[in-house]
């Protein structure tokens, strides 16, 4: 990669989360990383070492990425460690698969919607100031649950 940046990721306990975080570890990217999960989030960060960020540079922040006291604390540490915010990768998500749009109940669509949109808004926004400043990216990941209706 040729220059140390930071990426920070919500939702890395499994899947795609996991993946792409070795990927940027690989790449040797300091990391700030959460989830729900503690025990997942330790494996991960376990398997981020192995791929070659030092312990060190891994920023851990175990939480729902819903609560905006979670993404404020996550940004904030993120800053208060490294300085800096390179990359946001929005990988958060949830779904109901059996849930027919007769069937949803509105507790459980806001569920996937707080977790789904909102949480992605309001970390972005948290994180925009500091993208601007890094000239840095963000990833938004998706599944094929958003084209089903």
């Amino acid at each position: 990669m040729g220059r140390s940046f930071v990426k920070m990721q919500n939702s890395v306990s499994s899947g795609i989360g996991k993946g792409t975080a070795v990927e940027f570890a690989q790449l040797g990217a300091h990391l700030a990383l959460t989830g729900r999960n503690q025990e997942n989030l330790q494996t991960t960060a376990k398997a981020c070492v192995e791929a070659g960020t030092p312990q060190d540079k891994i920023l851990l922040v175990t939480g729902d990425i819903c609560d905006e006291q979670v993404q404020k604390n996550l940004v904030e540490q993120t800053i208060q460690k490294f300085g800096r915010i390179d990359v946001l990768v929005n990988n958060a998500g949830i779904s109901q698969r059996a849930a027919t749009i007769e069937t949803t109940d509105m507790a459980e669509y806001d569920r996937v919607m707080n977790v789904n949109v909102r949480s992605v808004v309001a970390l972005t926004q948290l994180c925009v100031p500091h993208l601007t400043e890094t000239k840095g990216a963000i990833v938004n990941v998706s599944s094929v649950n958003g084209i089903r209706s």
